[in-house]
């Protein structure tokens, strides 16, 4: 098991360090001016040039690299020869410009929301569709069965902006049953956090619990026709017993696969899910750098949300090794 975490923890230093050079390349290396981009409406040739060396564009790509890279252990300084250097402490990701602030201060400040939505919905989606999709298995043939069924392909054929506008449309504005969406942390409010944040979690976790619920249902039916499922029937196990230890246990490795890879939509579905709701989450904050050009912000969020991936995979692999011992030898 050690050998296996070791191997998990060199490839994934690995790809971080790819990742860094895939973010710089992306967003400095690819056609288009930077410094044309974030110079405003009155721009001059002059305004450009300086902006160009105030973002340290004017230096050999690798310089740039090199400096992108220590800044985030060591920090870094933006537009050293002016009156009032601009100090990034590390981990520095960049320095937006646009707002005149720290990327990774924009990206703290947003994150708590992004990850409470992600966190309620895959809480959500996980346990709907692992209860309901065992329910449908063990009611096999049965309206039970039929119905589950049929909810999930709903569910799993209606996209998340239309989910998402027709609750906001009969649940707030026509019956009143839940206030506007206005986010306070959960530790200042847990009852209003909980109105904020239920209808965002339901939007973001309705198509990945449809999916969870086929998921499970096929392979509880197929672990349930085993021989060593029979066997423990024959032996007089209690049915909750067969089901949980000896179905469900042998149909969770794909199960706790496709939550890894999950996560991926998770922090792809939140940019929906916290526009329509006017959630101040990275997603929003996303969408708003891209409309006002801010590279540094939008290459830290980048590199943010993409090493949260492999960080979560990691984990995944993990569990992996512990649920079915045999990948450790992988």
């Amino acid at each position: 098991m050690i050998g296996y975490v070791i191997r998990r923890l060199i490839m994934m230093v690995v790809l971080l360090f790819l990742l860094t050079i895939a973010v710089f390349a992306l967003f400095s290396l690819l056609p288009g001016d930077p410094a044309r981009l974030t110079c405003g409406k009155a721009c001059t040739p002059s305004i450009i040039e300086a902006n160009r060396h105030r973002l340290g564009l004017d230096e050999p790509p690798l310089v740039q690299y090199g400096k992108f890279l220590s800044g985030i252990f060591v920090g870094r300084v933006f537009s050293p020869d002016s009156p009032e250097p601009i100090q990034c402490d590390a981990p520095c990701l960049g320095y937006s410009f646009n707002r005149h602030e720290q990327v990774l201060t924009l990206i703290t400040r947003s994150a708590p929301v992004t990850m409470w939505l992600a966190i309620g919905a895959f809480i959500l989606w996980l346990v709907a569709g692992i209860l309901f999709g065992i329910y449908a298995a063990l009611r096999r043939g049965r309206w039970q069965d039929r119905a589950v069924v049929s909810v999930s392909l709903i569910g799993y054929s209606l996209p998340s902006f239309f989910i998402g506008l027709l609750l906001v449309f009969f649940v707030i504005i026509k019956l009143k049953w839940l206030p506007f969406p206005d986010y306070v942390s959960p530790f200042e409010d847990p009852v209003k956090f909980t109105q904020t944040m239920l209808l965002p979690w339901i939007v973001l976790a309705m198509l990945n619990a449809a999916f969870y619920m086929r998921l499970t249902r096929n392979q509880v039916l197929e672990a349930l026709g085993e021989d060593y499922v029979r066997t423990a029937r024959a032996k007089g196990l209690p049915e909750r017993t067969v089901v949980v230890k000896h179905a469900l246990r042998a149909g969770l490795t794909p199960i706790v696969t496709a939550a890894g890879l999950d996560l991926a939509y998770l922090l792809g579905g939140a940019i929906i899910s916290e526009n329509i709701f006017s959630l101040p989450g990275m997603g929003s904050l996303a969408v708003s750098s891209i409309s006002d050009s801010d590279l540094p912000l939008i290459a830290g969020i980048t590199l943010v949300t993409a090493s949260i991936i492999i960080f979560a995979n990691l984990i995944i692999d993990l569990l992996y090794a512990v649920i079915d011992p045999r990948v450790r030898v992988a």
